[in-house]
């Protein structure tokens, strides 16, 4: 499971930009005669799912194309405490230089995954999927949606332009109406681009299976209402429940019958898993 490099090279080198500065590394460049080479292991500090070794590959040979970089693990991989996911043997320069961007991307991704996996494994057996959504890093969305399939989930929008999603300021925007902002936006669109709405009632549910969307997104519906509209679509739409998803809620959320819930906390509020780099 990975990315291909040339998506994932600009941000590591942007990354590297922004942390080398004007000046590169002093300290490296103080301390460590040129020419020096140095061996280290990424290594997990605790356990967890696994995603981003790219990005570490990819910081250590932009600054020692002649690195040798050889991954123990790949990513959707679990680790254990302890592990060695990858191998490296570089200039001791490019190395001690590179490895906070390494280390950064490599532990958000992690801790991304490893998020992703506790939700996946608190709704196990329920038939219901857990996806990301769009409440990403500026710049990083890429490969923390990466990271979101790493852990097992799912993907929804990338952007703006992968599909329709009509939330509560659109239907604002067109007069109130649901079923006028779903008229609106099948007759805008190809057969190929799929529709979704987000809807706050019960009410609102009704008049939007009128329309026949593809998917209606339950915002913050109670439990109760959940049943009932999981009852009421009878399978005419994809239902998505959203809003106020928390580790402790999903699973309950899960069992009411809903198709997919959307959690922006796997991408926004994961915490980095911590990898260390030793040298040896």
């Amino acid at each position: 499971m990975s990315l291909p490099d040339f998506l994932i090279d600009p941000v590591v080198r942007a990354a590297l930009a922004e942390d080398l500065g004007r000046a590169g590394d002093l300290t490296a460049a103080a301390c460590v005669p040129e020419g020096t080479r140095l061996s280290a292991v990424f290594a997990a500090r605790k356990e967890g799912r696994i995603a981003g070794l790219a990005c570490a590959r990819l910081a250590i040979h932009a600054l020692d194309p002649a690195a040798h970089f050889t991954p123990e693990l790949a990513d959707g991989d679990d680790a254990p405490a302890g592990a060695v996911l990858a191998r490296v043997e570089a200039d001791a320069h490019a190395l001690l230089s590179a490895e906070r961007t390494a280390l950064n991307l490599l532990g958000r991704l992690s801790g991304v995954a490893t998020l992703t996996r506790a939700y996946i494994r608190a709704v196990e057996g329920t038939g219901a999927r857990i996806a990301d959504t769009r409440k990403t890093t500026p710049g990083l969305r890429a490969l923390e949606k990466h990271a979101v399939k790493c852990g097992g989930g799912m993907n929804h929008r990338f952007g703006l332009d992968d599909a329709i999603l009509i939330k509560d300021n659109h239907v604002a925007a067109c007069g109130g109406s649901v079923a006028e902002a779903l008229r609106r936006a099948r007759a805008h669109v190809g057969h190929l681009v799929r529709v979704e709405v987000e809807v706050d009632t019960l009410r609102q549910l009704d008049e939007a299976l009128a329309e026949a969307p593809d998917v209606i997104m339950l915002d913050n519906f109670s439990l109760a209402d959940l049943r009932e509209a999981v009852a009421r679509a009878k399978g005419r739409a994809v239902l998505e429940a959203s809003g106020g998803v928390s580790l402790e809620t999903v699973r309950a959320i899960a069992e009411t019958g809903v198709d997919v819930i959307s959690v922006g906390a796997l991408t926004h509020s994961a915490p980095v898993l911590d990898i260390g780099l030793d040298a040896k």
